[in-house]
């Protein structure tokens, strides 16, 4: 009995299949084929750019146009790449930076959508906090990194909280924003039907502002990458910012190149998973 209802629902799958394929007007069906054609345009004009960039830097790094000492070349930044794969010392400084860009990340998005929430329950005391918060987001963060290892001491800590500085309070500020700009009609409707402002929260706001949420968590990513990277600049043994400082100091510029490629990947990583693996919104079956 049971393989005959799995048969029944794959053939009743298939026919909804040819269905839906036959519900489609030809109109529609060249627009379909026009989005795809437009997707994969898209995606072979972003690599043949790549490409192309990658093959005039070696280009005119080999013929003596630019200073390879200087400007490196792809060639020696792919071996130079490897050499760290073997010997894996990379892996270690990747796992340091990415370790404290997730944390750093996670505090971030919890104490800024709570404390967003907060300032939205209470008008007074967003209104009081209104200047503080703008003060702090204005300060520069690389100049609040030397501050923060004294505070704080050179551990890895302080290099979180370096990471939390640079997006928090921006994230707060834009998170209230749209808390207080949701539709008001709702929320009275919530409170007509005898609601509580825990209902027109749950029901209304937090809703409402899943997309600011999502826009925000892609920003904040890269906001803290960049005050991790700044505070291993300052107070790290480990991690890509040492690396960067490192490779400076004893002028290897492909290690360096290396190094800003990696967290340039880590950020686009890190933004496109994002909304697929916290926020992904099931299809409607028609």
């Amino acid at each position: 009995m049971p393989e005959n209802n799995l048969r029944q629902n794959q053939v009743h799958d298939a026919y909804g299949v040819r269905n839906k394929e036959q519900k489609l007007s030809a109109g529609q069906q060249r627009y379909l084929r026009g989005r795809k054609k437009h997707r994969y345009i898209v995606c072979i004009s972003r690599a043949a750019i790549l490409l192309c960039f990658l093959l005039l830097w070696e280009f005119t790094a080999n013929a003596g146009i630019i200073d390879s000492f200087i400007f490196s070349s792809p060639t020696h930044i792919a071996l130079c790449f490897w050499e760290m794969v073997q010997d894996r010392s990379i892996f270690l400084h990747l796992w340091s930076t990415l370790y404290e860009t997730i944390v750093s990340f996670l505090l971030t998005t919890v104490i800024s959508i709570l404390t967003a929430v907060l300032l939205w329950c209470s008008s007074k005391l967003s209104e009081i906090l209104d200047p503080y918060l703008v003060v702090l987001n204005s300060l520069p963060k690389s100049a609040l990194a030397p501050l923060l290892i004294v505070w704080l001491g050179a551990t890895q800590t302080t290099i979180i909280v370096a990471g939390m500085s640079v997006a928090i309070f921006g994230s707060i500020l834009n998170l209230y924003t749209s808390f207080t700009g949701v539709d008001r009609e709702k929320i009275k409707l919530i409170y007509t039907l005898r609601g509580h402002r825990w209902h027109a929260l749950t029901k209304v706001v937090l809703p409402s502002s899943i997309p600011a949420i999502i826009s925000n968590m892609k920003v904040n990513i890269g906001l803290c990458l960049v005050g991790v990277v700044i505070g291993e600049f300052l107070a790290a043994r480990s991690g890509l910012g040492y690396l960067i400082i490192y490779s400076s100091q004893v002028f290897r510029w492909e290690g360096k190149m290396i190094k800003c490629d990696i967290a340039t990947y880590i950020d686009i990583l890190c933004s496109l998973l994002l909304p697929r693996s916290f926020f992904q919104i099931p299809e409607r079956n028609s």
